[in-house]
């Protein structure tokens, strides 16, 4: 939200400057986004009077002026404005000056052959207003060579960003109401008179839909001049990043950004009988103040005619009945709409604006009828008329809210020990009232405060954040303890594990587009839909890692990557058949790419495959914690993967720990990336954890004292056995001796039978105390036969 200095001040008696509020709204918790100050971009700008005016020799449409800029001698200036005369007082910008509107710096040049000086301007280049027929006329008695800034009387504008919980800072009086409460000035009374009508209402009010709307307060103006609005309007509502429109349309918006009270001006002579508000009816269309076309549902609330709807009630106007330049009598609307609808319906259409975020957050529902008067009494000064009585439908909630109070909850909540005298000033000036009890009433204007805790929230955030002594937790004498739990402590490892083999860590949404979130859901799953979404593209909870990285790879090699090594450690949302919530921690690795790049040596670029998924599976489950010797390669890696290069690894037939392989073409163009991707997804939660009463210190290394044995041996097995299942049964056959076995050769052709391969293993024998004797070593081979004959395979003679 936008406002000027000038226009805070109106509200607050201060002599503190821009960079004091700043720090004081900063510090009270209303966070200072930017200052912008006007006078900085009209800086080389200045008043300056026509003294003579003569044709261009060389085009018809300019002319050469001689202008005095206040010092100096006169500079010749070459303008093409219709109304460049002698005599006119405008506006010149010097050799260096940037335009505002588009940024451009004046520079001494030749304009057809003529020498300029600058620029004489428009109120349009210099963002002053929207007039561009031609250059600025400021009465003759301007002081000449006055910096436009001073002359126009520029000031800062704060750009502060409002937490959905206060909707009282969402007009500029509750800042200001805010800052004297923080002892930075005085709060000025608002004063507004009630206006009394001269005749009865002519059209009837009402409310049909009191849970949507349960006040709507309304009166009609008869003879109002809809013209511009007086410049000192318009100045204030362009600082705050408002087009000025007409006075009808300008007076709303000011007491909306004023004193976060929305309410809009209907053309009377637009409406047809009673107006009222009502539910919308199922199919009805509305063309809105947007120019867009709007379909509503009976969930909604409408202000309407006997006609046809009117508007969006608490959210826009509808083009049909707006103010127009020719408007003389209006119906003025001030009403009070229920947050959660207003919600409901702006997250449905898409649709958000000034009046919703105030609306949806909270409006004070004690505002209506001094918002009444108040936009009458402005209107009345500005457009002239004559009021009517107003009519009143329905009654806003003003429920009084009490809060029960321990001034010494500042201490014990808060960490700072605050006089009570102390605490009821900061309350009082925040429109509580705090009785001899401590029974705190709390404002109409902040449905945020229900409790203790916020009272101490709003007592300490006034007497100073930064007044709260930090103190150190209290700590244990020794050793400290380690704090991390198991899993932060997998996840460390693993994630320095991913780092290490040349992984670049991703974090992304755990939000997606359904579509995505549908790709990646496994069988019946039912997906995690989020009722309040950032957007309709972040709508589902993600049931797998893998989305998010493939979006982020696309992205990657959009730009001109050509390698992407991506990991990712999150959570996946599972929902149950029960309804309820599963959160599961996961690593999620996705390779694109290339996996070697063309070269001399290697020749073309080599893309990543399945082993190169598995590899990284491996080593990454190793880091967890794993049992990897003893992991099973089965399928069933999803639909997801391509069917012929992806599998799972388990501990078990149902355990499965991850999930690795190519992702499938159909997975490839739901997401609109080049293949081949690898992937790998391993599910942490599924690895079993160590052992509990072990040490967390590692075991002291005692070298052997006797060297390692080594023997070969050479397996037919048919040529679709997994060798894996082999080798785990070799490595199983004595593990007592046998420390390490490895397959060195894959051989298929001459001297192999069709439909067999040969596989030759290593294993490595480790000997004790002593040193193996032949019988003890050809036990060990037996043992090894065996274990392998056992998965089918028949030892080579």
């Amino acid at each position: 939200m936008k406002f000027s200095l000038t226009w805070l001040k109106q509200y607050l008696e201060t002599g503190a400057d821009a960079a004091e509020i700043s720090a004081k709204l900063n510090a009270i918790g209303i966070e200072v986004e930017g200052i912008e100050d006007p006078a900085e971009k009209l800086a080389g700008f200045r008043v300056a009077k026509v003294l003579t005016a003569r044709p261009h020799p060389d085009a018809d449409k300019l002319q050469v002026l001689t202008v005095d800029t206040g010092e100096g001698e006169p500079l010749q200036v070459v303008c093409g404005a219709a109304n460049a005369r002698a005599g006119l007082v405008g506006v010149l910008g010097t050799a260096g000056a940037v335009v505002p509107a588009n940024g451009m710096q004046l520079r001494k040049s030749a304009i057809r052959g003529v020498e300029s000086n600058g620029m004489m301007c428009s109120t349009r280049e210099l963002e002053l207003g929207d007039d561009h027929e031609g250059i600025i006329e400021l009465p003759a008695d301007a002081p000449v060579g006055t910096p436009i800034a001073e002359y126009h009387g520029t000031s800062p504008v704060f750009d502060v960003a409002i937490t959905p919980n206060r909707p009282d800072c969402m007009g500029v009086y509750g800042i200001a109401r805010d800052l004297a409460a923080a002892g930075l000035g005085t709060l000025k009374p608002l004063g507004i008179q009630p206006v009394a009508g001269s005749f009865p209402c002519p059209v009837a009010i009402r409310t049909d839909d009191p849970d949507g709307c349960p006040a709507f307060f309304g009166r009609v103006i008869r003879g109002v001049t809809n013209g511009a609005s007086p410049e000192w309007m318009q100045e204030t509502l362009r600082a705050a990043g408002q087009r000025p429109i007409s006075a009808l349309v300008d007076i709303t918006n000011y007491v909306m950004l004023a004193f976060g009270r929305p309410a809009h001006a209907y053309d009377l002579a637009k409406l047809t009988g009673a107006v009222f508000a009502r539910r919308a009816k199922e199919g009805e269309e509305l063309l809105a103040l947007n120019e867009k076309t709007y379909k509503l549902t009976p969930e909604m609330t409408v202000i309407a005619d006997e006609a046809h709807a009117l508007g969006l009630g608490g959210i826009m106007g509808g083009e049909g009945s707006g103010c127009e330049e020719g408007t003389t009598d209006v119906l003025l609307e001030i009403a009070y709409f229920d947050p959660e609808r207003i919600g409901a319906t702006g997250r449905a259409l898409g649709l958000a604006t000034d009046a919703r975020s105030r609306f949806e957050r909270g409006v004070d529902p004690a505002f209506m009828d001094a918002g009444l008067d108040l936009l009458t009494g402005l209107i009345l000064e500005i457009c002239g008329g004559e009021a009517s009585e107003p009519v009143r439908a329905g009654q806003a909630p003003l429920g009084t809210r009490t809060v029960a109070y321990d001034p010494a909850l500042a201490e014990t909540l808060g960490g700072v020990a605050i006089p009570a005298d102390e605490q009821k000033r900061i309350l009082a000036a925040l429109g509580f009232e705090a009785g001899a009890d401590w029974q705190v009433a709390v404002p109409s204007w902040r449905p945020d405060v229900d409790g203790a805790p916020d009272i101490v929230e709003e007592v300490v955030r006034i007497h100073g954040l930064d007044n709260i002594v930090s103190v150190a937790l209290p700590r244990a004498d020794g050793v400290a303890r380690p704090t991390a739990t198991p899993e932060q402590v997998t996840e460390r490892r693993v994630r320095r594990a991913a780092a290490a083999r040349g992984l670049n860590e991703a974090v992304t949404w755990s939000f997606l587009p359904e579509a995505q979130a549908g790709h990646f859901a496994d069988g019946n799953a039912v997906l995690w839909t989020l009722e309040n979404p950032i957007s309709e593209d972040m709508k589902t909870m993600r049931p797998s890692l893998l989305p998010g990285l493939l979006a982020a790879a696309k992205r990657n090699e959009d730009r001109g990557a050509s390698s992407v090594r991506l990991f990712e450690i999150g959570r996946r949302y599972l929902r149950g058949a029960d309804g309820t919530s599963d959160e599961r921690l996961t690593l999620g690795v996705l390779l694109a790419g290339e996996k070697t790049p063309r070269g001399w040596a290697t020749g073309k670029a080599v893309g990543f495959d399945a082993f190169d998924a598995k590899a990284e599976a491996e080593a990454l489950l190793g880091a967890a914690g794993a049992p990897v010797g003893n992991l099973m390669v089965m399928g069933e890696a999803g639909e997801q993967f391509h069917p012929g290069q992806s599998a799972t690894l388990r501990l078990g037939p149902k355990n499965v720990l991850a999930r690795f392989g190519t992702l499938h073409p159909a997975t490839l163009e739901a997401f609109d990336i080049e293949g081949p991707v690898a992937a790998v997804e391993i599910y942490l939660d599924a690895v079993p954890a160590r052992k509990s009463g072990g040490s967390f210190a590692r075991t002291a290394y005692a070298p052997p004292a006797l060297q390692s044995v080594s023997r070969d041996f050479a397996f037919l097995v048919d040529a679709d056995k997994p060798a894996g299942d082999v080798l785990r049964a070799v490595r199983s056959a004595d593990k007592a001796n046998i420390v390490d076995a490895r397959v060195f050769d894959d051989f298929r052709g001459q001297g192999v039978p069709e439909g067999k391969k040969s596989l030759a293993i290593e294993i490595t024998l480790q000997p004790g105390e002593k040193s193996y004797t032949d019988e003890e070593i050809k036990a060990i081979s037996d043992k090894v036969v065996a274990a392998a004959a056992k998965q089918g395979a028949e030892l080579r003679g």
